[in-house]
């Protein structure tokens, strides 16, 4: 059973925390053996990490394609090996080497690009050069799950039933998805655009047919080049009426990319009724 002891000042700024008890050891303590009890039997942390992900149509090409795309257009260097070799991981980010490694025979096709997914978001925030990159492990787990399911969702396939397992089976600390929204809104919005660039490409979905205006109806990418085309108009126009009309479009566009992304991760959050909301005031105190 653990020790736990109230912390001195000099301990706190040791451990870098502002916790006032932690548990400093572990003790003996009687318990009765599982033969001398009777009833269901106990779950285990991997009971509740679902692995049933509805297999979608375009995932494998989506994910042929994104691997693809992380080798030749960026440093990360993405290479498959057989999943016994993983020992029951289903891939991993290596920081060292900036390479992601993915089980190549997982037969559930949403779960290997969800993996993807789960490695590029660790790239992304906990490199040799992220300022998160010390992090618990089980914050860095945390937010890149979350990336994973926001990305997913985007593609129109469910992983709450494996993410919320994930996330419940690493953040121990219910509130630590809300301190790390910020990192993960802006992750998801990445890994959105490119996947929607993707998909475009790939000639997985139709052409757009509604009116540019109607946003609601965009792509995450097509959302992007609408932003920034609004920002070199608003550079490059002298009229004071029509600049305060661009900024007008551009906090509209701004405002959907905010809201779609915000929407997906109170679902998030919602399916899982034990992980605090956030306060009404944002914490300040998380410090690295």
């Amino acid at each position: 059973a653990p020790i736990i002891k109230k912390l001195t000042p000099a301990e706190q700024k040791h451990l870098d925390t502002t916790d006032e008890r932690a548990i400093v050891g572990y003790r003996y303590l009687p318990v009765f053996d599982v033969a001398q009890t009777s009833g269901e039997p106990v779950l285990s942390a991997k009971d509740f990490v679902k692995e049933n992900l509805a297999d979608h149509q375009n995932v494998t090409s989506l994910y042929n394609a994104f691997k693809y795309y992380l080798n030749q257009q960026t440093d990360l260097k993405v290479s498959e090996v057989p999943l016994a070799t993983l020992n029951g991981a289903k891939g991993y980010f290596q920081p060292s080497t900036n390479e992601i490694v993915i089980s190549g025979d997982e037969p559930d096709n949403a779960l290997k690009l969800k993996t993807l997914y789960h490695e590029y978001a660790h790239s992304q925030l906990h490199g040799l050069k992220s300022a998160f990159k010390d992090r618990p492990r089980a914050y860095q787990e945390t937010q890149a799950e979350a990336v994973a399911y926001v990305a997913m969702q985007n593609i129109g396939v469910d992983t709450s039933n494996y993410s919320l397992g994930y996330v419940a089976t690493w953040a121990k600390d219910k509130a630590v998805i809300h301190s790390a929204l910020s990192e993960i809104q802006q992750v998801s919005n990445k890994v959105i655009e490119l996947s929607d660039g993707l998909i475009k490409q790939l000639g997985l979905q139709e052409a757009q047919k509604e009116p540019e205006h109607d946003l609601k109806k965009l792509l995450a990418h097509d959302l992007n080049q609408s932003y920034q085309g609004l920002q070199q108009q608003i550079q490059q126009t002298t009229s004071p009426q029509q600049k305060a009309q661009l900024k007008n479009q551009l906090n509209d566009v701004h405002q959907e990319i905010s809201d779609r992304t915000q929407k997906q991760l109170k679902a998030f959050a919602k399916q899982n009724p034990e992980i605090k909301q956030p306060d009404s005031e944002p914490d300040q105190s998380l410090k690295r």
